[in-house]
């Protein structure tokens, strides 16, 4: 009888009428180590038909400490190169009345098949359980082990029915046959633990490994599974696989048995990220796709509907939260930041840990909410606008997916989206003709006076506040977003979309100081523009004004620590699994500038650091003393500073700013159902034409800020 691996969580509660099992299960030993004396025989030719049984006869095989391998540092005993490898090991249990259950956790390289007593029970790599493979059967993939890496074994089960059907008092054996993916490969890893979930307190055997851990079963998160049908996920290019989404909604508890009902459907996955690639524990970007491999656009997990996405697995974070902390303020503060949620996430049957559903950064009107660029927009102003890019490494593309700035330190500006490959020439050639205006008139000796015609201000300054709060190491020189709208939407360069806060909050070592005093951008600025701006009086005073207004709400401390807190409890459970699956708590991860002993010395340094920051901002904002008008004195003071003339209008109208205060104006159009319609500033005491010929003849409305507080409210009619 062939038996298929199951999971299981022991929980101590009951959520929806389902018991967890540790109500039954006091504790857990290992009976078998990896280190342990095994016999061993390299799979040179098929060996007996009963190899793995019992009572086979393995007098003749060699015998020494597992693992084995090839001495790459995880091995104790050194083998030839082979491509299969059979191990056995016989162990007494004593009264199995005591035992409710047996895991065994899995470190290897490439493929293996387990047997207990004789009986197939776990297999990993080597897809369904069945006939035994062949002693020269390659696996479909290789498979790298993980404790050599900071990280833990697979874990696969055997439940109470299975281990009471097999087991037996006195005399026992596990057997296991290991594969390579080739024989000329590097190495080979075979590390194999057994435990067993004892009933009582009493205590027959070993203490378990530190890192050990018991399967996942449930969650008061969305579950998230993914197989890839013994492909192995690459950095690139993406791999066609399946995906189930089990969310049970606010207050109920999803299991892992439970069908999925948020998605089951085809995706296309590739590992993502730089630096972090490095980490066992990956990142991910995943298309959702049709069975025809079109997109899917699908709200997952409630988001708005889209077939981008990215599952970020925070590991030198080891507060998990720093991404979805930072996103989380963004959106109260800008146009558009990444939506998130948090998820339990399993691969091939594989625990990996805690993370982050996000979206992918791109134009949509749920997410940068710009001008489609379309294949045909190749002149005046449908040429202008729609464009997506970044200020990034070019390490990361190819010259030809950018361009290199001819101003101050050359940075690489690459396109993002639309993409390098669906750009057309002319399209390439009017964002980078335009960048080098924008450039050579911030390099002018008169920028001061010119900068409002190229950049989105607002923006800007909360662009710049948000990354300086998280003392972001990476910002203003990587993944540095940036879009520009139509000319006939203001046709300016809006700073944003924020992104990858892993290394914020002081989650450093290098390159900056990470303590919680000084600014970021004088050491991480690649763009020589960014320090021209901060010297302008007035974009000082906008920082300066924008920041007393953000801390009177959404960056008020108590609001950011409460926002902190709840995403900690929503963690509580969850973290404790996390941590049992990627045993770093407690050690330096790069770039840890602060390690914990716990989760919550993690949690609350963050905090602690937090407000220490705050502090520092506070006392040291730039363009501090500068007049700001409150919200009650802005309107008393300038009860009509903003004419509209004519309005009612036809086609066009003007928009009039008056101001003794030199602060630009950023002007809203609205639906009366709510929706903007239009955004742009406008300078003081100058007129701008504004037209739109696609409104329909009724009533809007419009709002002014002055910086980031609304002054004025109006109607606006088209006739």
């Amino acid at each position: 009888m062939n038996l298929k691996p199951l999971f299981f969580l022991c929980i101590t509660f009951v959520w929806g009428g389902k018991t967890g099992i540790s109500q039954i299960i006091d504790h857990w030993e290992t009976v078998v180590f990896a280190e342990d004396i095994w016999h061993y025989q390299p799979g040179t030719t098929e060996p007996p038909a009963d190899w793995m049984q019992s009572n086979f006869d393995d007098s003749n095989w060699a015998i020494g400490p597992g693992g084995f391998g090839y001495g790459d540092g995880d091995d104790m005993t050194i083998i030839a190169p082979t491509l299969s490898l059979y191990i056995r090991i016989d162990f007494e249990l004593f009264d199995t009345s005591k035992i409710e259950k047996a895991l065994l956790h899995a470190d290897y390289d490439d493929a293996f098949v387990a047997y207990f007593n004789g009986v197939e029970f776990a297999r990993g790599n080597f897809g369904a359980p069945g006939t035994p493979p062949a002693f020269d059967e390659i696996p479909p993939t290789d498979h790298e082990a993980a404790l050599y890496q900071g990280g833990v074994p697979e874990v696969y089960s055997l439940n109470s029915a299975q281990f009471k059907a097999l087991a037996k008092e006195g005399g026992n054996t596990l057997a296991i046959q290991i594969h390579n993916f080739l024989i000329t490969s590097s190495d080979l890893t075979s590390n194999f633990f057994f435990s067993l979930g004892i009933k009582d307190s009493s205590s027959d055997y070993a203490p378990t490994p530190d890192w050990f851990y018991e399967p996942f079963a449930s969650s008061n998160l969305p579950i998230i599974k993914i197989n890839t049908n013994e492909q192995t996920i690459e950095d690139e290019p993406k791999i066609v696989a399946d995906m189930e989404v089990i969310d049970n909604g606010p207050g109920n508890r999803n299991y892992l048995t439970d069908p999925p009902n948020d998605y089951n459907g085809r995706i296309a996955i590739e590992i993502r990220g730089a630096s972090s690639q490095s980490f066992p524990k990956k990142n991910y970007s995943f298309e959702t796709q049709d069975e025809l491999g079109e997109n899917n656009n699908y709200p997952l997990l409630g988001l708005p509907e889209e077939n981008d996405w990215i599952l970020h697995g925070p590991y030198s974070d080891k507060s998990l939260i720093r991404n979805a902390l930072s996103f989380d303020i963004s959106r109260k503060m800008m146009d558009y930041a990444s939506r998130t949620r948090f998820c339990e996430l399993l691969i091939n049957d594989d625990y990996r840990g805690v993370y982050l559903l996000m979206e992918r950064i791109k134009r949509d009107t749920s997410r940068v909410d710009i001008a489609r660029l379309r294949p045909e927009d190749i002149e005046g102003d449908e040429l202008s606008g729609g464009y997506i890019f970044q200020l990034d490494r070019d390490d990361e593309s190819t010259e030809e997916d950018g361009w290199y700035s001819p101003f101050g330190s050359n940075p690489f500006y690459a396109f993002h989206h639309p993409e390098y490959d669906d750009l057309l020439e002319i399209q390439k050639d009017y964002l980078i003709s335009w960048m080098n205006e924008f450039e050579a008139a911030m390099n002018a000796s008169n920028y001061a006076q010119t900068y409002e015609q190229y950049i989105d201000v607002p923006s800007f300054v909360d662009y710049f506040l948000i990354n300086e709060l998280t003392k972001h190491v990476d910002a203003f020189k990587l993944s540095f977003y940036m879009y520009k709208r139509k000319d006939s939407n203001g046709g300016k360069l809006h700073m944003g979309p924020v992104w990858d806060f892993n290394l914020g909050f002081s989650n450093f070592t290098f390159e900056c100081p990470p303590e919680p005093e000084g600014w970021i951008y004088p050491c991480t600025s690649r763009a020589f523009w960014l320090d021209k701006l901060l010297e302008v009086p007035d974009v000082r005073q906008a920082v300066y004004c924008r920041w007393l207004e953000l801390r009177e709400d959404i960056l008020h401390t108590d609001n950011l620590l409460n926002t902190i807190d709840n995403m900690v409890d929503t963690l509580a459970e969850a973290q404790v699994r996390n941590f049992a699956r990627w045993n770093i708590m407690g050690v330096e991860i790069w770039p840890n500038y602060f390690v914990g002993s716990s989760y919550e010395e993690e949690t609350d340094f963050l905090k602690d650091w937090l407000i220490d920051r705050i502090d520092w901002m506070d006392e040291n904002m730039l363009g501090i003393g500068s007049v700001c008008l409150s919200h009650t004195e802005a309107i008393l003071n300038n009860p009509s500073s903003l004419e509209i003339s004519p309005n009612p209008f036809n086609q066009q109208t003007s928009f009039y700013l008056k101001s003794d205060h030199l602060l630009s104006g950023k002007v809203t159009i609205y639906n009366i159902q709510g929706k903007i319609l239009d955004q742009f500033v406008i300078a003081p005491n100058q007129a701008l034409q504004w037209n739109n010929v696609s409104l329909n003849s009724g009533v809007y409305f419009y709002q002014l800020e002055i910086p980031g507080r609304i002054t004025e409210r109006g109607k606006l009619i088209r006739q």
